[in-house]
């Protein structure tokens, strides 16, 4: 397939299927100081990412005692998720061109202050319509932890090294939902659910102190932009014309969209109609979470050999042949416990290698506006993902059939809007 125009026009990259091209300006940087700053970059973007991810993961196995806990259906307890998920993904248009403006700390600072006293509200909620509030403030303070991370990453990177550290960023959030429900778990059995939201708060704290001893700021004084709205809705104007961008972008909110049908109904669906425990729930999320994680790991030297377009080509392929093989075999009388987790398995295994290689491929021809960029992106995702909870909570009755063909539905549409935005070279992007 031949690469979009846009891309190969970028001065940062010559070709996804080739070697990635060091802008002249930069110093020469060892093999061994570039591994050592690509780990240490990993770890911090990876813990500060993890923040948002915490603060859902966490929660999962504690809905259904919440819901019991305020009276109210599983369906209003699901609102919990869509408000934060709302919030998370509008907000990220503020923090994005808030940290092409002000540098990529100030912003942080901001939005995680704003979730630390959130999530203390959280666990002091009296009825679920304050937590549902509160959990839209929360919203508001993670999306800084969101968007900002990924135009830090393209400050440093582009191309193939861009792909393999988010990639190592994305093995070090593993970390949340595979451990997260666990602990979740483990602190609501002698504590209540609102010990979730105690334990999100210090891991806020945590990430403070990582932003103020051991983030640099990547963003020089004479590269911000300055405080103009129209410079934002121009921005704006130039990424919603460039098909390259919006086609990733929307190519990865099927995948989003695809996870978060899960994670608004998971629980329910585990512990009501498979009979889980909540701490089997936990291990059996971290189980599907192991196929994305573990499939992202390879994202970047695939693209290296075969170049990124061709790597989200295949991928989305997989996916949505994946679901629909899933969707098939349910409705033809396989209602299998085993079979559900072995077929999410294998689609969010194909979403590992889909959402990092898009959110790089979206950004690359943006630099000058690569947090206006990432905070759009992360926008679009989110509300796709909030759309998609909010439709799978109502349209859920209690079987697989709602989550299983949902995430059908977004493999397939994640496949046409490959073939409808990205089967032809895109045109020259210019800032």
């Amino acid at each position: 397939m031949d690469l979009p125009q846009g891309l190969i026009d970028s001065p940062k990259v010559r070709t996804h299927a080739g070697p990635v091209v060091v802008p002249e300006a930069l110093p020469k940087i060892s093999p061994s100081l570039m591994k050592s700053d690509f780990v240490k970059m990993a770890l911090i973007l990876g813990l500060l990412s993890c923040v948002g991810p915490f603060a859902i993961d966490m929660y999962l196995p504690a809905m259904p005692a919440m819901a019991e806990d305020f009276g109210v259906s599983a369906t209003k307890s699901q609102y919990t998720l869509v408000s934060f998920f709302i919030a998370f993904g509008v907000c990220q248009l503020f923090y994005g061109p808030a940290a092409d403006m002000f540098g990529r700390k100030p912003p942080l600072y901001f939005g995680l202050a704003i979730f630390l006293l959130a999530s203390v509200g959280c666990a002091l909620s009296p009825t679920i319509e304050w937590l549902i509030a509160l959990r839209f403030i929360q919203g508001v303070g993670a999306a800084s932890v969101m968007s900002i991370p990924r135009a830090i990453i393209r400050d440093r990177y582009t191309g193939t090294d861009a792909t393999r550290l988010m990639a190592l960023v994305m093995l070090v959030i593993s970390i949340s939902p595979m451990l997260a429900p666990l602990v979740g778990s483990l602190l609501m059995a002698p504590f209540g659910w609102p010990a979730v939201f105690y334990a999100v708060a210090g891991a806020t704290i945590v990430s403070l102190l990582l932003i103020r001893f051991a983030l640099p700021e990547t963003l020089s004084v004479s590269e911000r932009v300055p405080l103009k709205l129209s410079a934002m809705f121009s921005a704006f104007k130039v990424l919603f014309r460039d098909a390259t961008f919006m086609g990733m972008t929307l190519i990865g909110g099927m995948g989003t969209a695809s996870f978060f049908s899960f994670l608004g109904i998971a629980a329910f669906l585990y512990t009501d109609y498979y009979g889980l425990t909540p701490m089997q729930f936990s291990f059996a999320f971290a189980l599907n979470a192991l196929g994305f994680f573990s499939a992202s790991q390879f994202a970047a030297g695939l693209g290296e050999r075969f170049g990124g377009v061709a790597v989200v080509k295949w991928a989305v392929a997989g996916f949505a042949f994946s679901a629909i093989v899933h969707l098939l075999l349910y409705l033809a009388g396989v209602d299998n416990f085993i079979v559900l987790v072995a077929m999410l398995l294998l689609a969010n295994a194909f979403l590992g290698l889909i959402v990092p290689t898009t959110m790089v491929l979206s950004l690359d021809a943006h630099g000058p506006i690569a947090g206006t960029a990432a905070a759009l992106g992360g926008t679009l995702q989110m509300v796709l993902g909030a759309v998609a909870i909010a439709i799978v909570s109502v349209l859920f009755d209690g079987t697989p059939l709602t989550l299983v063909a949902a995430i059908a539905i977004c493999g397939v549409s994640a496949a046409f809007l490959f073939w409808g935005t990205l089967r032809r070279p895109a045109p020259a992007i210019s800032h």
